[in-house]
């Protein structure tokens, strides 16, 4: 192995993303997310990587982010319950 060779740093962009092992923690977002349910899950994540993935899209990831924080809310609301909507006529 060349001297160069040795100081290649390589990420697994499928296993172990670098905008998901970045926090100064040095823990890994899905070692929190997959604690969560889906619209948590995807929150965090979101915020994690706000900014960190791509910089141009800072914004786009926070309002990701609160997309999936307002559909969990819909859901704890019943909003998405058909049991509760199954008679419900639509407009």
């Amino acid at each position: 192995m060349s001297d160069k060779e040795k100081f290649i740093i390589k990420v697994d962009q499928v296993n172990h993303p670098y905008h998901y092992t970045t926090d100064p923690s040095g823990v890994e977002a899905i070692e929190i997310t997959r604690h969560r349910n889906f619209n948590i899950g995807n929150a965090i994540k979101y915020l994690w990587r706000a900014g960190i993935k791509d910089e141009s899209k800072h914004i786009e990831d926070l309002k990701k982010a609160i997309f999936y924080i307002q559909d969990e809310i819909n859901r704890l609301e019943g909003k998405y319950d058909r049991r509760r909507n199954r008679n419900r006529k639509t407009p």
